[in-house]
């Protein structure tokens, strides 16, 4: 049994953390939201007053934030958790934040004597529920290994990518990928029902032909050809327009600090936060095929 501090207990942390609880783990939270924390306790999750006092005794410290800026606030300040935590904690933080804030963050841990990961996830809240996501850690091998047991609850694979910063690296990548390949498989089914072909028609072809990709066969953006996608329950987020918005931001900005040519990744970007800004804040990401066949 690892003693484990969980810090934001929402939609994705808070199964994450009931998952290392049904593996054996004594595991303390906090989240700032009410309904989040008595969530949290009928998980068997203990529910501190503060952060800082949930990682009291921790030997692993696992963040799950909105935002660089909440990370490294959190960490920071004499009730910061870096200042709470017992010397020579493992801080792991699974928030999907920019590359410069992961490492500014993992310098501050370090510079504090503990030790950093960052650990962005995929996998959405299906995964993070059924303990299957894909962690994507950036970390020295050896802290990577001192935690493996304790991410492997949560996980159907652990990728190492490299240093600190090198999961964040590669999760904007991966999710640059996906926004570009929703709003073509969308773009795609619009013009199918323009020509007369039936949805599962397309599918069937596609699935098995080049056209095949993630956004197709598991987040399918029409009802029908994949039970399972969100497209089938009014498009209630799996993963939600908004954050899709946020990691393409990520990704851009990241391309401008390098030097790097993204211009389906910036007109990518445009739309869907034009669409999380408007009608598509409360609807899964893939919901961005009613925009494209609204302006048809």
């Amino acid at each position: 049994m690892t003693v484990v501090a969980f810090i934001g207990l929402g939609n994705m942390g808070g199964p994450m953390a009931a998952n290392l609880v049904k593996a054996g783990h004594r595991v303390s939270g906090f989240d700032p939201v009410p309904a989040a924390c008595a969530a949290a306790v009928e998980a068997g999750i203990e529910v501190a007053e503060s952060a800082a006092a949930a990682v009291a005794e921790a030997e692993v410290v696992l963040t799950m934030l909105p935002s660089g800026k909440h990370v490294l606030d959190v960490y920071s300040g004499a009730d910061g958790l870096l200042a709470a935590a017992p010397a020579g904690a493992l801080f792991v933080d699974c928030s999907t934040i920019a590359v410069a804030d992961a490492r500014a963050a993992a310098a501050l841990v370090v510079a504090a004597g503990h030790r950093a990961l960052d650990a962005p996830v995929s996998g959405g809240v299906v995964g993070a529920t059924a303990g299957t996501l894909t962690l994507m850690v950036g970390a020295l091998a050896e802290d990577l290994e001192a935690v493996r047991a304790v991410l492997e609850p949560m996980a159907g694979r652990i990728v190492h990518c490299g240093d600190p910063g090198a999961g964040q690296a590669a999760k904007i990548c991966n999710n640059l990928i996906l926004g570009i390949s929703m709003i073509g498989v969308s773009e795609a089914f619009v013009l199918g029902e323009k020509l007369g072909l039936t949805h599962q028609a397309l599918f069937d072809v596609t699935s098995t032909a080049s056209g095949q990709c993630w956004a197709l066969t598991t987040n399918c953006p029409v009802p029908g050809p994949v039970p399972t996608s969100p497209a089938n329950r009014d498009y209630q987020p799996g993963f939600a327009a908004p954050l899709m918005a946020k990691d393409l931001g990520l990704a851009i900005e990241a391309a401008e600090g390098t030097g790097t040519a993204t211009a389906l990744g910036a007109l990518a970007a445009g739309l869907f936060r034009e669409f999380a800004d408007g009608n598509g804040s409360g609807l899964d990401f893939s919901a961005i095929i009613n925009e494209i066949r609204a302006a048809s």
